[in-house]
């Protein structure tokens, strides 16, 4: 009588040409002496798998050639171990600096990021959301664009699916929400204008139909309205180079006499340094200018920009919290700090 029986192990190796697909997670398990659940918690790469339990379970998928199918694992748990990062302006270099540190983050979880830019677009950004929804997204990181509406933002959290908003606050809003703190910010890089002895203060750059705008803009009036002897001007622009010249010049020709002035962020401060200089105007010794977000090349300019630093870092690793479940409050506010240069 010829015996048959024969180990699993045996078995595939003696069939190099076996379909792949006919080994199962209960063969691998077989084969690793683990019990499925960990294999599976191996698979999704789950911190709760040991090292040693991992190290069974990768030598025993390579012995018999197992092959992951994700996109049955996504049909059957209603979602992927895909993480969508969706920013609105991937040219602002800050949002380009963030997206690296959301991704490095969400990678260390163990899941797999995409990233695509919006434009600052409502309609692209729903258009763009809508298609990622087809391949069962396990979270969306979401920058939202100028008039997104919470109840669009509301609906897109499920079950299966996180949202978090981040860098702006939607009005009206309950999803989960990671921002630097814009109002300590520019109320602290205020108050050191006014140290300076500065009398004459504006506000330069931002756009009126997003949170950032009113957050930092509330921060600069809290500090000038401690100070009845110092008078203050708001002149709004894009959020770019050519919109922070823009204002700049506007500024200048209502008060020729400004002494210093407080940048939505480092890309309108640079427009306002460009255009001062060409007016021979000295940034730091005729006019001071204080930027935020404290981007790379800020430190590196002709005259290096005093700014407020926000942690791109730190971004990360709170929305990075929020997905994991460590962290259930709807708003978190990452802390800045001001960094002074000679503007």
């Amino acid at each position: 009588m010829v015996n048959h029986t024969s180990s699993l192990n045996k078995s595939l190796k003696a069939s190099p040409q076996q379909d792949k697909k006919s080994v199962t997670v209960h063969d691998v398990a077989r084969v690793a002496g683990v019990s499925k659940s960990t294999v599976s918690l191996v698979l999704r790469g789950s911190e709760k798998a040991s090292a040693k339990a991992k190290d069974k379970v990768l030598k025993a998928i390579e012995e018999t050639g197992y092959v992951y199918n994700r996109d049955a694992a996504a049909m059957r748990s209603k979602s992927s171990d895909l993480v969508a990062i969706v920013i609105n302006d991937l040219t602002n270099p800050y949002s380009a600096k963030l997206a690296v540190a959301l991704e490095k983050h969400v990678r260390q979880l163990g899941l797999m990021a995409t990233l695509v830019n919006t434009s600052e677009d409502v309609e692209t950004q729903t258009q763009i959301v809508a298609k990622l929804k087809e391949y069962r997204v396990k979270a969306f990181i979401i920058c939202p664009a100028p008039n997104t509406e919470a109840k669009w933002l509301e609906e897109l959290q499920t079950m299966q699916t996180q949202v978090v908003s981040i860098m702006r606050q939607v009005s009206g809003s309950t999803i989960p929400c990671v921002l630097p703190d814009n109002e300590k910010g520019v109320y602290t890089a205020t108050k050191a204008l006014i140290k300076r002895g500065h009398k004459q203060i504006a506000f330069i750059g931002g756009d009126d139909a997003i949170s950032d705008y009113h957050q930092r803009l509330l921060g600069f009036n809290n500090a000038i309205n401690e100070h009845s002897d110092v008078s203050s001007w708001v002149f709004n622009s894009a959020t770019n180079r050519q919109g922070g010249r823009l204002a700049m010049s506007m500024c200048l020709e209502k008060v020729p006499s400004i002494e210093s002035v407080m940048c939505f962020n480092d890309i309108v401060a640079y427009g306002v340094m460009e255009y001062l200089a060409e007016q021979n105007i000295k940034p730091g010794h005729d006019v001071g200018v204080i930027g935020f977000d404290d981007l790379d090349d800020s430190k590196l300019m002709s005259v290096p920009l005093s700014t407020v630093k926000i942690d791109a870092d730190d971004i990360a690793k709170a929305v990075c919290e929020i997905l994991k479940g460590d962290k259930p409050e709807n708003l978190k506010q990452v802390p800045v700090s001001l960094i002074e240069r000679s503007s």
